[in-house]
């Protein structure tokens, strides 16, 4: 075998026992009884250590060198010079750490989710702050760790992993701008808004069964595959497994459909990406998605672009109204369309990230921005996160939490030891705008096709020009590719004007 032969075989078997600790993971979420989370969290270390050492196994560095000049010298293929571009990636992350660290870290990552999932309930946030102070520390030295390896800080080592190449300065210059261009822009939006009268609802309750129907209905629209993939319901809605076996998952509320049902659409998103990245680099570093803001960016076309589309809700009126009969009609469940129109395209000051509208969305994702860098260089200590989380809040968006639970315990990232993770949200945001633009211009036909409850041409372009990219490209390379140019935030700012002051 060469030496690019005997690097794919063990990347292989990598990503093999990588997928088969995302699978651990969600049936954590969704399965797992309390009583086995001990023995859960030391499979998930193993298995870490394992891949961990495949990877920085003492031939590895000669193996990568020979491949590279095998590169040079007999010409591999750009999908094979891309794979091995990503291998070295991978390999400066996971040299810079001991094997004891990467176990440490998933059996802390774990013990703190665990107690997350029953302090956010309780709004306990003192109980978190044991297992999470621990975590912090781990996070902290494999940061330190990466940093040195990568000649990077801190936060952008951390960062890298969710999304190669990405730099705080431009982050920063992204975020500072937009928390300079919404507080006109919000109350431009919320007068306009005032003058169109109260926000449409509907009375429930609303039947957890009904609800997984329906959304087992619109997710079968947008083409999911209940042949390889499953919707079951957890904490924190999320999409994991494998491509062949892609697990979505959300959260019920029977008193309110309309928040699991577009958590299940924005699910899809990140499931129909998976489901077609290019089948014939499976289990190699080239083969996976770009990076976390690619996966925000197919998730939110789907929801955002897509699904709270004028075209698509009129689409599925009938549907959500044939799945709720029974709730009656009338006033209280008037299911047309631009009722549906203008409860999805509601804009608030609210205080929970995953039911934020578009235009205030960013913001949620700023203040995490911010205090995420400064739990992690010391700037904040962890006991004054709940103050400092409700003073960030109300200088972003001028509101306050009453409690921790709809606070600083709201999301899962930080307490499973996801830092650097939350920038990948609006990044995502602001490419899925540009993206759609970019399909819409190609195929003008897809907001027709919307109407009719057909996907296929807007996933026949991501399928081109997204999914079956994968990593084979930067970034930045893969949306000039797409769109014709860089990332561009006026794109996304042009996209909420045209929908949110227009109508």
């Amino acid at each position: 075998m060469s030496a690019y032969d005997q690097l794919e075989d063990r990347f292989r078997k990598r990503g093999a026992l990588e997928e088969a600790a995302g699978v651990l993971h969600w049936d954590m979420a969704t399965m797992m009884p309390k009583g086995g989370a001990e023995a859960r969290g030391e499979q998930l270390a193993a298995l870490e250590v394992a891949c961990h050492e495949l990877i920085v196994a003492p031939e590895l560095p000669d193996l990568l060198a020979a491949a590279e000049e095998e590169a040079e010298r007999d010409g591999l293929g750009p999908w094979q010079r891309a794979n091995l571009r990503e291998m070295r990636r991978v390999w400066r992350h996971a040299t810079a750490l001991d094997a004891e660290l990467v176990a440490a870290l998933a059996r802390a990552s774990q013990r703190s989710e665990m107690v997350w999932r029953d302090a956010r309930p309780a709004n306990d946030f003192k109980a978190t702050l044991a297992p999470l102070g621990t975590l912090l520390g781990l996070v902290r030295e494999a940061a330190a760790a990466k940093a040195e390896a990568l000649g990077r800080s801190p936060y952008e080592a951390l960062l890298d992993e969710w999304e190669p190449d990405a730099s705080v300065a431009g982050i920063e210059a992204i975020f500072e701008s937009y928390a300079a261009f919404l507080p006109d822009f919000l109350e431009r939006v919320l007068s306009h808004q005032a003058r169109r009268g109260r926000r449409p609802e509907f009375a429930g309750p609303f039947p957890r069964a009904a609800q997984e129907a329906l959304g087992r209905r619109l997710m079968a629209a947008v083409g999911f595959d209940f042949d390889h993939g499953r919707l079951d319901v957890s904490l924190h809605p999320f999409c994991g497994g494998v491509p062949e076996d892609v697990r979505v998952t959300t959260r019920y509320d029977e008193a309110d459909f309309t928040s699991a049902l577009m958590a299940v659409l924005h699910e899809t998103g990140h499931a129909m990406y998976e489901r077609h990245l290019p089948a014939d680099w499976r289990l190699q570093p080239v083969g996976r998605a770009r990076g976390m803001a690619w996966h925000e960016s197919q998730s939110l076309l789907v929801e955002m672009q897509a699904c709270r589309s004028p075209q698509f809700l009129a689409f599925a009126a009938p549907l959500i109204a044939q799945a709720f009969a029974d709730r009656g009609g009338g006033a209280a469940n008037d299911w047309r369309a631009e009722r549906l129109v203008r409860h999805y395209h509601w804009v608030e000051r609210g205080l929970i990230r995953v039911d934020a509208d578009e235009v205030t969305y960013p913001a949620h994702v700023i203040l995490r921005f911010r205090l995420e860098r400064a739990m992690l260089d010391g700037r904040l200590p962890l006991a004054d996160l709940p103050a400092a989380w409700n003073e960030e809040m109300a200088r972003l968006l001028g509101v306050q939490p009453s409690d921790d639970r709809d606070g600083c315990l709201q999301d899962i990232h930080w307490y499973d030891g996801a830092w650097g993770y939350f920038p990948t949200y609006t990044l995502g945001a602001m490419t899925a705008a540009q993206l759609y633009q970019a399909a819409l211009a190609a195929r003008p036909e897809i907001p027709d096709a919307l109407a009719r409850g057909e996907f296929q041409p807007l996933m026949a372009w991501l399928r081109e020009n997204v999914h079956a990219q994968a990593a084979l490209l930067s970034g930045e390379a893969l949306l000039v590719r797409a769109t014709g140019r860089p990332l561009d935030p006026e794109v996304f700012e042009q996209h909420l004007a045209a929908r949110y002051l227009a109508a």
